[in-house]
Protein backbone atom coordinates (compact mmCIF):
# COMPACT_ATOMS: atom_id res chain seq x y z
CA UNK A 1 0.00 0.00 0.00
CA UNK A 2 1.56 3.39 -1.06
CA UNK A 3 2.52 5.88 1.56
CA UNK A 4 -0.62 8.33 1.85
CA UNK A 5 1.14 12.22 1.00
CA UNK A 6 1.79 13.88 4.39
CA UNK A 7 -0.34 17.00 4.26
CA UNK A 8 1.33 20.13 4.10
CA UNK A 9 2.82 22.11 7.07
CA UNK A 10 0.99 25.71 8.03
CA UNK A 11 3.03 27.94 6.42
CA UNK A 12 3.00 25.70 2.85
CA UNK A 13 -0.53 25.73 3.25
CA UNK A 14 -0.01 29.81 3.50
CA UNK A 15 2.17 30.12 0.97
CA UNK A 16 0.53 27.67 -1.56
CA UNK A 17 -2.74 29.59 -1.11
CA UNK A 18 -0.65 32.74 -1.50
CA UNK A 19 0.67 32.23 -4.95
CA UNK A 20 -3.84 32.35 -5.91
CA UNK A 21 -3.69 35.69 -6.64
CA UNK A 22 -6.79 36.52 -8.98
CA UNK A 23 -7.76 40.32 -10.18
CA UNK A 24 -10.00 40.52 -7.03
CA UNK A 25 -7.69 40.30 -4.53
CA UNK A 26 -5.69 42.92 -6.42
CA UNK A 27 -8.29 45.39 -6.02
CA UNK A 28 -9.23 44.73 -2.59
CA UNK A 29 -5.88 45.73 -1.68
CA UNK A 30 -6.19 48.79 -3.32
CA UNK A 31 -9.48 49.54 -2.18
CA UNK A 32 -7.66 49.17 1.27
CA UNK A 33 -4.54 51.32 0.48
CA UNK A 34 -7.41 54.28 -0.58
CA UNK A 35 -9.30 53.56 2.93
CA UNK A 36 -6.35 53.96 4.59
CA UNK A 37 -5.07 57.01 2.74
CA UNK A 38 -8.46 58.74 3.00
CA UNK A 39 -8.82 57.36 6.70
CA UNK A 40 -5.25 59.68 7.23
CA UNK A 41 -6.67 62.60 6.14
CA UNK A 42 -9.33 63.12 7.56
CA UNK A 43 -7.93 62.04 10.86
CA UNK A 44 -4.73 64.96 10.22
CA UNK A 45 -7.36 67.01 9.60
CA UNK A 46 -8.85 66.78 13.16
CA UNK A 47 -5.56 68.33 14.97
CA UNK A 48 -5.06 70.68 11.81
CA UNK A 49 -8.65 72.08 11.72
CA UNK A 50 -8.34 72.60 16.01
CA UNK A 51 -4.96 73.94 15.94
CA UNK A 52 -5.42 77.12 13.94
CA UNK A 53 -3.94 80.12 15.54
CA UNK A 54 -5.85 83.29 15.53
CA UNK A 55 -3.45 84.84 13.31
CA UNK A 56 -3.51 82.18 10.68
CA UNK A 57 -7.67 82.12 10.86
CA UNK A 58 -7.15 86.02 10.50
CA UNK A 59 -4.71 85.41 7.75
CA UNK A 60 -7.34 83.29 6.11
CA UNK A 61 -10.32 85.95 6.44
CA UNK A 62 -7.83 88.42 4.33
CA UNK A 63 -7.61 85.67 1.61
CA UNK A 64 -10.94 86.83 -0.84
CA UNK A 65 -11.85 84.67 -3.37
CA UNK A 66 -10.09 81.63 -2.27
CA UNK A 67 -10.98 77.95 -1.59
CA UNK A 68 -9.67 78.74 2.28
CA UNK A 69 -13.80 80.15 2.65
CA UNK A 70 -14.48 76.22 3.38
CA UNK A 71 -12.28 76.56 6.25
CA UNK A 72 -14.21 79.73 7.97
CA UNK A 73 -17.61 78.02 6.91
CA UNK A 74 -16.18 74.95 8.90
CA UNK A 75 -15.23 76.45 12.01
CA UNK A 76 -18.50 78.55 12.21
CA UNK A 77 -19.83 75.38 13.78
CA UNK A 78 -17.26 73.27 15.52
CA UNK A 79 -19.42 71.12 16.71
CA UNK A 80 -20.79 69.44 13.65
CA UNK A 81 -16.86 69.52 11.91
CA UNK A 82 -16.27 67.26 14.99
CA UNK A 83 -19.18 65.36 14.37
CA UNK A 84 -18.20 64.84 10.58
CA UNK A 85 -14.63 64.14 11.33
CA UNK A 86 -15.50 61.83 13.48
CA UNK A 87 -18.01 59.81 11.57
CA UNK A 88 -16.10 59.52 8.55
CA UNK A 89 -12.95 58.34 10.36
CA UNK A 90 -15.33 55.78 11.96
CA UNK A 91 -16.87 54.55 8.45
CA UNK A 92 -13.41 54.49 6.80
CA UNK A 93 -11.98 52.29 9.63
CA UNK A 94 -14.59 49.98 9.88
CA UNK A 95 -14.48 49.58 6.23
CA UNK A 96 -11.08 48.87 5.78
CA UNK A 97 -11.13 46.27 8.48
CA UNK A 98 -14.25 44.27 7.17
CA UNK A 99 -12.64 44.24 3.27
CA UNK A 100 -8.84 43.66 4.52
CA UNK A 101 -10.65 40.75 6.94
CA UNK A 102 -12.36 39.48 3.77
CA UNK A 103 -8.77 39.75 1.63
CA UNK A 104 -6.53 37.70 4.28
CA UNK A 105 -9.45 35.34 4.49
CA UNK A 106 -9.68 34.35 0.99
CA UNK A 107 -5.63 34.90 0.12
CA UNK A 108 -4.85 33.42 3.20
CA UNK A 109 -5.04 29.50 4.94
CA UNK A 110 -5.25 30.13 8.33
CA UNK A 111 -6.78 26.36 9.04
CA UNK A 112 -3.43 25.12 10.76
CA UNK A 113 -2.10 28.21 12.31
CA UNK A 114 -5.03 30.30 14.20
CA UNK A 115 -2.65 32.19 16.10
CA UNK A 116 -0.91 33.24 13.03
CA UNK A 117 -3.84 34.46 11.66
CA UNK A 118 -5.22 36.37 14.55
CA UNK A 119 -1.88 38.26 14.87
CA UNK A 120 -1.95 39.22 11.03
CA UNK A 121 -5.76 40.16 11.28
CA UNK A 122 -6.06 41.61 14.38
CA UNK A 123 -2.47 42.89 15.52
CA UNK A 124 -1.16 43.83 11.91
CA UNK A 125 -4.33 45.90 10.74
CA UNK A 126 -4.34 48.04 14.30
CA UNK A 127 -0.57 48.56 13.60
CA UNK A 128 -1.54 49.89 10.22
CA UNK A 129 -4.58 51.58 11.46
CA UNK A 130 -2.85 53.36 14.54
CA UNK A 131 0.48 53.95 12.72
CA UNK A 132 -0.58 55.32 8.91
CA UNK A 133 -4.55 56.57 9.95
CA UNK A 134 -3.64 58.44 13.15
CA UNK A 135 -0.22 58.75 14.67
CA UNK A 136 1.38 60.20 11.90
CA UNK A 137 -1.18 62.03 9.65
CA UNK A 138 -1.58 63.94 13.16
CA UNK A 139 1.98 64.40 13.49
CA UNK A 140 2.30 66.13 10.24
CA UNK A 141 -0.93 68.37 10.92
CA UNK A 142 0.13 69.58 13.87
CA UNK A 143 3.33 71.06 12.20
CA UNK A 144 1.35 71.90 8.79
CA UNK A 145 -1.91 72.93 10.11
CA UNK A 146 -2.85 75.82 8.13
CA UNK A 147 -1.60 73.56 4.94
CA UNK A 148 -3.43 70.61 5.93
CA UNK A 149 -7.12 72.38 6.46
CA UNK A 150 -6.94 74.23 3.31
CA UNK A 151 -6.14 71.03 1.31
CA UNK A 152 -8.80 69.37 3.57
CA UNK A 153 -11.55 71.91 3.65
CA UNK A 154 -14.11 71.53 0.51
CA UNK A 155 -13.70 67.50 1.17
CA UNK A 156 -14.77 67.92 4.27
CA UNK A 157 -17.54 70.39 3.42
CA UNK A 158 -18.62 67.98 1.00
CA UNK A 159 -18.86 65.05 3.78
CA UNK A 160 -20.51 67.32 6.38
CA UNK A 161 -23.24 67.66 3.76
CA UNK A 162 -23.27 63.99 3.44
CA UNK A 163 -23.16 62.75 6.80
CA UNK A 164 -25.60 65.83 7.70
CA UNK A 165 -28.29 63.43 9.46
CA UNK A 166 -26.04 61.65 11.36
CA UNK A 167 -23.73 64.12 13.10
CA UNK A 168 -27.14 66.65 13.67
CA UNK A 169 -28.25 63.19 16.13
CA UNK A 170 -24.22 63.51 17.33
CA UNK A 171 -24.36 66.89 18.08
CA UNK A 172 -27.82 66.77 19.20
CA UNK A 173 -27.39 64.29 21.80
CA UNK A 174 -23.81 65.50 23.03
CA UNK A 175 -26.02 69.67 23.50
CA UNK A 176 -28.24 67.54 25.45
CA UNK A 177 -25.64 65.82 27.48
CA UNK A 178 -23.90 69.25 28.16
CA UNK A 179 -26.67 70.91 29.45
CA UNK A 180 -27.27 67.98 31.93
CA UNK A 181 -23.76 68.21 33.28
CA UNK A 182 -24.12 71.92 33.35
CA UNK A 183 -27.21 71.90 35.96
CA UNK A 184 -25.02 69.40 38.16
CA UNK A 185 -22.33 71.56 37.35
CA UNK A 186 -21.41 73.68 41.41
CA UNK A 187 -21.76 77.10 40.93
CA UNK A 188 -18.66 78.52 42.55
CA UNK A 189 -19.04 82.39 44.25
CA UNK A 190 -16.52 85.07 44.28
CA UNK A 191 -15.60 84.28 48.34
CA UNK A 192 -15.14 80.76 47.59
CA UNK A 193 -12.81 81.42 44.99
CA UNK A 194 -11.03 83.94 47.32
CA UNK A 195 -11.24 81.59 50.48
CA UNK A 196 -9.41 78.41 47.81
CA UNK A 197 -6.42 81.44 47.30
CA UNK A 198 -6.17 81.95 50.66
CA UNK A 199 -6.00 78.41 51.30
CA UNK A 200 -3.69 77.75 48.48
CA UNK A 201 -1.09 80.82 48.64
CA UNK A 202 1.84 79.27 50.23
CA UNK A 203 3.90 81.15 52.49
CA UNK A 204 6.05 82.23 49.80
CA UNK A 205 3.35 84.17 48.04
CA UNK A 206 4.03 87.55 48.39
CA UNK A 207 1.03 89.90 49.55
CA UNK A 208 1.18 92.18 46.65
CA UNK A 209 1.06 89.01 44.38
CA UNK A 210 -2.34 87.53 46.74
CA UNK A 211 -3.91 90.77 45.64
CA UNK A 212 -2.91 90.58 42.40
CA UNK A 213 -4.58 86.87 42.08
CA UNK A 214 -7.94 88.37 44.39
CA UNK A 215 -8.21 90.92 41.76
CA UNK A 216 -8.07 88.77 38.97
CA UNK A 217 -10.39 87.04 40.68
CA UNK A 218 -13.39 89.28 41.15
CA UNK A 219 -12.34 91.10 37.85
CA UNK A 220 -14.85 89.37 35.90
CA UNK A 221 -17.57 90.35 38.60
CA UNK A 222 -17.37 94.10 38.75
CA UNK A 223 -19.27 96.67 37.19
CA UNK A 224 -18.57 99.90 35.15
CA UNK A 225 -20.19 101.83 37.72
CA UNK A 226 -18.22 100.22 40.67
CA UNK A 227 -15.06 102.00 39.62
CA UNK A 228 -15.92 104.78 37.44
CA UNK A 229 -14.94 108.56 38.49
CA UNK A 230 -18.41 110.16 39.22
CA UNK A 231 -19.17 113.30 37.53
CA UNK A 232 -18.83 115.38 40.33
CA UNK A 233 -15.29 114.54 40.19
CA UNK A 234 -14.07 114.71 36.27
CA UNK A 235 -12.59 117.47 34.73
CA UNK A 236 -14.67 118.45 31.82
CA UNK A 237 -15.06 121.38 29.43
CA UNK A 238 -17.69 123.24 27.81
CA UNK A 239 -17.62 123.40 23.78
CA UNK A 240 -18.10 127.18 23.54
CA UNK A 241 -14.89 127.63 26.23
CA UNK A 242 -12.17 130.55 24.57
CA UNK A 243 -8.91 128.89 23.64
CA UNK A 244 -6.98 130.78 26.70
CA UNK A 245 -9.29 129.95 29.68
CA UNK A 246 -9.42 125.96 28.10
CA UNK A 247 -5.90 125.84 28.05
CA UNK A 248 -5.60 127.40 32.02
CA UNK A 249 -8.09 124.23 32.99
CA UNK A 250 -5.99 121.93 30.82
CA UNK A 251 -2.67 122.81 32.94
CA UNK A 252 -4.69 122.72 36.43
CA UNK A 253 -6.06 119.84 35.85
CA UNK A 254 -3.00 117.17 34.94
CA UNK A 255 -5.04 114.92 32.33
CA UNK A 256 -4.28 113.71 28.44
CA UNK A 257 -7.82 113.72 28.11
CA UNK A 258 -10.72 115.86 28.71
CA UNK A 259 -14.60 114.84 28.02
CA UNK A 260 -16.07 118.46 26.01
CA UNK A 261 -19.68 118.81 26.70
CA UNK A 262 -22.55 121.03 25.46
CA UNK A 263 -24.59 123.07 27.81
CA UNK A 264 -24.09 119.92 30.68
CA UNK A 265 -22.30 116.90 30.99
CA UNK A 266 -25.10 114.83 29.85
CA UNK A 267 -24.37 115.70 26.32
CA UNK A 268 -21.03 114.91 25.47
CA UNK A 269 -19.34 115.92 22.20
CA UNK A 270 -16.34 113.78 22.45
CA UNK A 271 -13.00 113.76 24.07
CA UNK A 272 -10.29 116.30 23.36
CA UNK A 273 -6.99 114.84 22.95
CA UNK A 274 -4.22 117.06 24.89
CA UNK A 275 -1.41 116.70 22.61
CA UNK A 276 -3.64 117.42 19.61
CA UNK A 277 -2.94 121.28 20.88
CA UNK A 278 0.40 121.03 21.38
CA UNK A 279 1.19 123.25 18.02
CA UNK A 280 -1.42 125.45 18.91
CA UNK A 281 -0.25 126.77 22.24
CA UNK A 282 0.70 129.93 21.01
CA UNK A 283 -2.44 130.75 18.58
CA UNK A 284 -5.24 133.87 20.28
CA UNK A 285 -8.25 133.12 22.11
CA UNK A 286 -10.71 133.09 18.98
CA UNK A 287 -8.82 129.52 17.90
CA UNK A 288 -11.34 126.93 16.85
CA UNK A 289 -9.59 124.50 19.11
CA UNK A 290 -13.20 122.46 18.70
CA UNK A 291 -12.14 121.01 15.78
CA UNK A 292 -9.67 118.68 17.17
CA UNK A 293 -12.66 116.53 19.44
CA UNK A 294 -12.60 113.24 18.79
CA UNK A 295 -15.39 110.92 18.81
CA UNK A 296 -16.37 109.77 22.10
CA UNK A 297 -17.17 105.93 23.52
CA UNK A 298 -20.46 105.60 25.57
CA UNK A 299 -21.03 102.37 27.66
CA UNK A 300 -23.38 101.53 29.80
CA UNK A 301 -23.49 101.43 33.65
CA UNK A 302 -23.92 97.55 33.62
CA UNK A 303 -20.90 97.02 31.90
CA UNK A 304 -18.54 94.62 32.63
CA UNK A 305 -14.88 95.69 32.88
CA UNK A 306 -13.70 92.07 31.47
CA UNK A 307 -15.91 92.98 28.60
CA UNK A 308 -14.86 96.62 28.47
CA UNK A 309 -11.18 96.05 28.64
CA UNK A 310 -11.67 93.95 25.31
CA UNK A 311 -13.68 96.61 24.12
CA UNK A 312 -10.74 99.03 24.70
CA UNK A 313 -8.25 97.36 23.15
CA UNK A 314 -9.89 96.50 19.99
CA UNK A 315 -10.98 100.12 19.90
CA UNK A 316 -7.15 101.23 20.88
CA UNK A 317 -8.59 103.49 23.33
CA UNK A 318 -8.52 104.68 26.48
CA UNK A 319 -11.48 106.83 28.22
CA UNK A 320 -14.79 105.81 28.07
CA UNK A 321 -18.24 107.85 29.01
CA UNK A 322 -20.61 105.42 31.76
CA UNK A 323 -24.40 106.64 30.99
CA UNK A 324 -27.03 105.67 32.98
CA UNK A 325 -30.38 104.12 31.98
CA UNK A 326 -31.88 107.25 31.29
CA UNK A 327 -28.57 108.43 29.05
CA UNK A 328 -27.33 111.12 31.58
CA UNK A 329 -23.71 110.68 31.57
CA UNK A 330 -22.54 108.85 35.39
CA UNK A 331 -19.25 109.87 34.78
CA UNK A 332 -15.91 108.61 32.89
CA UNK A 333 -13.78 105.01 33.01
CA UNK A 334 -10.30 104.59 31.90
CA UNK A 335 -7.81 101.94 31.33
CA UNK A 336 -6.01 102.84 33.89
CA UNK A 337 -9.37 102.54 36.47
CA UNK A 338 -9.79 99.00 35.01
CA UNK A 339 -6.08 97.77 35.00
CA UNK A 340 -5.62 98.65 38.55
CA UNK A 341 -8.19 96.26 39.88
CA UNK A 342 -5.77 93.86 39.06
CA UNK A 343 -2.36 95.46 39.46
CA UNK A 344 -3.49 98.13 42.61
CA UNK A 345 -2.69 101.28 42.19
CA UNK A 346 -0.95 102.86 39.22
CA UNK A 347 0.93 106.31 39.80
CA UNK A 348 2.93 108.13 37.49
CA UNK A 349 5.71 110.86 38.48
CA UNK A 350 2.96 113.76 37.36
CA UNK A 351 0.16 111.87 39.71
CA UNK A 352 -0.86 114.17 42.86
CA UNK A 353 -1.54 111.56 45.65
CA UNK A 354 -4.94 112.85 46.73
CA UNK A 355 -5.89 111.25 50.21
CA UNK A 356 -9.49 109.65 50.16
CA UNK A 357 -9.00 108.71 53.73
CA UNK A 358 -6.72 108.80 57.21
CA UNK A 359 -6.62 106.60 59.73
CA UNK A 360 -7.22 107.69 62.96
CA UNK A 361 -6.63 104.58 65.11
CA UNK A 362 -6.61 100.47 64.63
CA UNK A 363 -10.62 100.70 64.38
CA UNK A 364 -11.22 104.27 62.89
CA UNK A 365 -11.06 106.18 59.88
CA UNK A 366 -12.42 109.16 58.42
CA UNK A 367 -13.03 109.08 54.51
CA UNK A 368 -14.08 111.23 51.86
CA UNK A 369 -17.98 110.80 51.10
CA UNK A 370 -17.07 110.07 46.93
CA UNK A 371 -14.68 107.08 48.48
CA UNK A 372 -15.61 103.81 46.52
CA UNK A 373 -17.17 101.04 47.97
CA UNK A 374 -14.54 98.82 47.00
CA UNK A 375 -11.81 100.89 48.29
CA UNK A 376 -13.20 101.03 51.74
CA UNK A 377 -13.82 97.38 51.68
CA UNK A 378 -10.02 97.17 50.85
CA UNK A 379 -8.67 99.77 53.31
CA UNK A 380 -10.53 98.33 56.19
CA UNK A 381 -9.89 95.01 55.14
CA UNK A 382 -13.48 93.51 55.06
CA UNK A 383 -14.88 91.54 52.16
CA UNK A 384 -16.84 93.19 49.82
CA UNK A 385 -20.22 91.58 50.16
CA UNK A 386 -20.96 92.89 53.18
CA UNK A 387 -22.64 95.48 51.98
CA UNK A 388 -24.75 93.71 49.17
CA UNK A 389 -27.97 93.59 50.48
CA UNK A 390 -28.55 97.13 51.55
CA UNK A 391 -26.27 99.20 49.43
CA UNK A 392 -28.68 98.98 46.57
CA UNK A 393 -27.63 100.87 43.31
CA UNK A 394 -24.68 102.68 45.43
CA UNK A 395 -20.75 102.41 44.57
CA UNK A 396 -19.75 105.28 46.96
CA UNK A 397 -19.76 105.38 50.92
CA UNK A 398 -22.04 108.47 50.53
CA UNK A 399 -24.33 106.32 48.30
CA UNK A 400 -24.49 103.43 51.28
CA UNK A 401 -25.02 106.44 53.81
CA UNK A 402 -27.95 107.82 51.91
CA UNK A 403 -29.43 103.98 51.09
CA UNK A 404 -29.62 102.93 54.51
CA UNK A 405 -30.85 106.45 55.69
CA UNK A 406 -32.94 106.92 52.91
CA UNK A 407 -32.64 110.88 53.47
CA UNK A 408 -30.09 112.98 53.83
CA UNK A 409 -28.14 113.35 57.12
CA UNK A 410 -27.06 116.11 58.94
CA UNK A 411 -23.75 117.03 60.04
CA UNK A 412 -22.45 115.27 63.21
CA UNK A 413 -25.73 112.10 63.01
CA UNK A 414 -24.00 108.73 63.82
CA UNK A 415 -25.89 105.95 61.60
CA UNK A 416 -25.39 102.09 63.21
CA UNK A 417 -25.11 99.31 60.56
CA UNK A 418 -24.11 95.85 61.57
CA UNK A 419 -20.52 96.52 62.98
CA UNK A 420 -19.88 99.79 61.99
CA UNK A 421 -20.63 103.37 63.03
CA UNK A 422 -20.63 105.79 60.76
CA UNK A 423 -21.03 109.82 61.62
CA UNK A 424 -21.08 112.63 59.18
CA UNK A 425 -18.43 115.21 59.32
CA UNK A 426 -19.22 117.22 56.56
CA UNK A 427 -22.28 117.87 54.38
CA UNK A 428 -23.77 120.53 52.36
CA UNK A 429 -27.21 120.34 50.52
CA UNK A 430 -26.75 117.91 47.98
CA UNK A 431 -23.91 115.76 48.88
CA UNK A 432 -22.15 114.06 51.76
CA UNK A 433 -18.45 114.97 52.15
CA UNK A 434 -16.40 113.29 54.69
CA UNK A 435 -17.31 110.50 56.89
CA UNK A 436 -16.06 108.99 59.89
CA UNK A 437 -16.19 105.10 60.09
CA UNK A 438 -15.59 103.09 63.22
CA UNK A 439 -15.21 99.19 62.56
CA UNK A 440 -16.24 97.11 65.81
CA UNK A 441 -13.87 93.60 64.48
Amino acid sequence: MEDSPEPYSSVEAIFLTFNQLSPEILVGFLIMISLLVMSAFVSGSEVAFFSLTHNQIDRIKKKKFSSDRFVLNLLEKPKRLLATILIANNVLNIAFIILSAFVFSVLLDFAHSPVLGFLIQVVLITFLILVFAEVLPKIYASYHSLRFASMMAFPLFVLRRIFYPLSSLLVKSTNMIDKRMAKKRPNISMNELSHALEITADESTSEEDKNILRGIVRFGNIYAREIMKSRMDVVAVDINTPFRKLLKIIQEAGYSRIPVYRESFDNVEGILYIKDLLPYLEKPDDFKWQEFIRSCFFVPESKRISDLLKEFQEKKIHLAVVVDEYGGSSGIITLEDILEEIVGEINDEFDIQEAIYSKIDASTYVFEGRTLLKDFCKITGIEEDVFSESRGEADTLAGLILEIKQELPRKGEQLRFKNFVFEVEGVDNRRIKRIKVKVNR
